[in-house]
């Protein structure tokens, strides 16, 4: 696709004070500077225009700039599968806009640079984007701590950035930005949905299995707090570190143990690794198994017996939705001969935060980022909109999208190949909130975040 730029493949960027020094100029406009002059008490904030406007080749031809986002998706690590999917959603959302004119009379033009599900990577690639490809916004992140590091660099700048598919409570929880916003479901939120029901189908004793990092800390923290308010015990929990790839001394340690329930917060291509291992030693049949959260790109083409247990998702194929079939067929006319043949939660997630930016760049006509970030604190987005089953909006305090949560285990009646998931229920937002996030969130306020328009 011509509009995304993947020639850049190296995160090697020079420690430059005179480059760090223009791009303060760039970014950090606050009231008190000279622009203040020119239009400002508009959006609270001067209006920037950018360098270019004076001495850039757009100004000399009359046209104008196109407008630059920034695409901080994985392309390796344990996350690349993901990275590779959420970047295709948005690539799909940019299209969209592209095949009408653009936005604001603005071509989209994207850049992509691995962040390699990597923290330091990722906040070298956002300070790259923003003070040297002048990326208006970011888009994209699954790994929590690689989005917590592009948050903090997104929010020095004043720059909207779109975390697509992080799924730790503290993104928008203790993490939270006021530039910052989450797409996805956290791990309160699948459990709030799932562990209730587990403890009563399964049995009160619990292990947890527990990626150590900070997503898998905060998920299986959400889970123990429930499973315990509801009766049930934690036997112990088991840290995997990232990239295991031999499970055999933890599936030995849960022979030993024989809970009722193993609660895992792996994911990425742990949880592939994981959940062949089970299979390998029949343990999916000795003990039941939830899966937090389960991303389409983790489990698809392992084959019908490695989708055990219950786990949860924010979206499927085959959901029988008004739509859900259309935005099926324009994944597969777009993106023909891709391995993963049909879409899933996390190209639903890249797609929707992407189209639900540029609409609000459209309804504040402009590209101010503080007019951007009105636009998108409290929106709400229908469901048939969404092509969910309950109407989503995105919380003004915490800035997380709340939106339906699905249950779902392996389907053993599938209609056609690729339907492998069984949606078992679909739980109102309002009902699986993350409450401590509301008290944990604290916001930095307009007048703290640096403002600009370019």
């Amino acid at each position: 696709m011509s509009d995304i730029n993947n020639n850049d493949t190296g995160p090697q960027f020079p420690a430059n004070e005179k480059l760090d020094a223009a791009a303060t100029s760039r970014r950090a406009l606050l009231k008190h500077s000279s622009l203040a002059l020119v239009g400002a008490g508009l959006y609270g904030a001067a209006p920037f225009m950018g360098p270019w406007k004076h001495n850039h080749a757009w100004a000399q031809t009359g046209q104008k700039k196109p407008l630059t986002v920034g695409l901080t998706m994985d392309a390796s690590g344990l996350y690349a599968a993901s990275g590779a999917e959420e970047r295709l959603g948005a690539m799909m959302a940019i299209k969209e806009f592209n095949d009408k004119g653009g936005v604001l009379g603005r071509r989209i033009e994207a850049i992509h640079i691995d962040t390699e599900t990597t923290p330091a990577t990722g906040s070298r690639v956002a300070e790259r984007m923003i003070t040297r490809n002048e990326a208006s916004f970011l888009i994209g992140a699954v790994h929590s701590g690689v989005s917590n590091a592009i948050s903090q660099v997104a929010q020095k700048y004043g720059t909207v950035f779109l975390n697509t598919n992080s799924s730790s409570p503290t993104e928008a929880g203790k993490d939270c930005h006021r530039t910052k916003f989450v797409w996805d479901g956290n791990g309160t939120n699948f459990s709030n949905a799932i562990v209730k029901n587990a403890i009563k189908a399964s049995g009160k004793n619990w292990v947890l299995l527990t990626n150590d990092y900070v997503w898998g800390h905060t998920t299986s923290k959400a889970t123990r707090a429930i499973v315990e308010a509801n009766g049930g015990k934690i036997v112990e929990e088991l840290l995997v570190p990232q990239n295991t790839r031999d499970f055999s001394s933890y599936l030995l340690k849960l022979q030993q143990l024989k809970p009722n329930v193993v609660a895992t917060a792996v994911g990425g291509d742990d949880i592939k690794a994981l959940r062949q291992q089970v299979v390998q030693l029949k343990m999916n049949q000795s003990m039941a198994w939830i899966n937090n959260q389960q991303d389409w790109p983790d489990v698809y083409g392992l084959g019908p017996e490695a989708i055990f247990g219950v786990f949860g998702t924010t979206w499927y194929w085959r959901l029988g939705l008004p739509g859900v079939k259309e935005f099926v067929a324009a994944y597969q006319k777009q993106f023909p001969g891709m391995a993963i043949r049909v879409p899933g939660n996390v190209y639903h997630n890249g797609y929707m935060a992407t189209r639900e930016l540029l609409r609000c760049v459209e309804e504040a006509g402009t590209t101010n980022n503080i007019a951007v970030i009105k636009k998108l604190e409290g929106r709400k987005m229908s469901a048939a909109d969404r092509l969910q089953h309950y109407d989503a909006w995105m919380d003004p305090v915490t800035h997380q999208c709340q939106q339906t949560i699905y249950m779902a285990t392996y389907n053993d009646q599938p209609a056609e190949k690729d339907d492998i998931f069984k949606i078992l229920t679909q739980a109102d937002p309002k009902d699986v909130m993350d409450k401590d996030a509301t008290g944990a969130c604290k916001l930095e306020s307009y007048d703290a975040t640096p403002s600009y328009e370019v």
